[in-house]
């Protein structure tokens, strides 16, 4: 049977996501210093670390390719989410619901992501964090303009949603069994409170 070009592309894609995989795996369970390459092999099955090697030019790609991994995820995930919600409140209630439901789903991959975002591996400056929020931002703003919200400050209000929504990892750590649909309940009430037109 002849070998074409095409199935080894699809054969290395394979094996990149494999590896991938098991490095978001083992950033979650063993913590972002431990994850060498033996670790990541062996928990991918690997026979050699040099097969990583061949798909990743070092360490720092490949915590960067776990990384994106996740985001890109994350992204599809809420693009999902936001279809069809086209009132600013439907659209606010859908991003809290969803960036929260993507958290307790996918509780594997946001525990890899914070500790690489916590270890120094991937930038995150001022400027990654105003991309963070300006969705939110733009809701907020697209609401106020349509009338369907109140009067507040969007940038504040936009960072205090981001906020509420990306402490959740770091509280499922100590509270493991939390009900995060409570928990995403919760926050559209609050934030229904803040951004509520009120009527003279």
């Amino acid at each position: 049977m002849r070998v074409t070009n095409a199935d080894k592309s699809a054969a290395a894609s394979a094996r990149r996501a494999q590896i991938v995989a098991a490095t978001i795996t083992v950033i979650a369970e063993e913590g972002y210093g431990r994850a060498s390459f033996a670790r990541i092999a062996k928990r991918a099955g690997l026979s050699s670390t040099r097969l990583i090697s061949y798909h990743f030019a070092g360490k720092d790609e490949l915590i960067t390719a776990a990384a994106n991994d996740v985001m890109s995820t994350i992204g599809t995930f809420m693009a999902e989410q936001m279809r069809d919600r086209h009132a600013a409140p439907a659209r606010l209630h859908a991003y809290i619901e969803g960036i929260v439901g993507f958290i307790d789903s996918h509780r594997t991959q946001m525990k890899a992501l914070m500790a690489i975002l916590l270890g120094g591996g991937l930038n995150y400056d001022a400027d990654t964090d105003r991309k963070v929020i300006s969705p939110v931002e733009q809701i907020l703003r697209d609401g106020q303009a349509a009338g369907e919200f109140g009067e507040f400050d969007p940038v504040i209000m936009a960072a205090v949603v981001q906020r509420a929504v990306d402490g959740l990892p770091f509280l499922l750590d100590s509270e493991p069994d939390l009900d995060c649909a409570h928990y995403a309940r919760e926050l559209v009430a609050l934030f229904d409170a803040g951004t509520t037109r009120t009527l003279p």
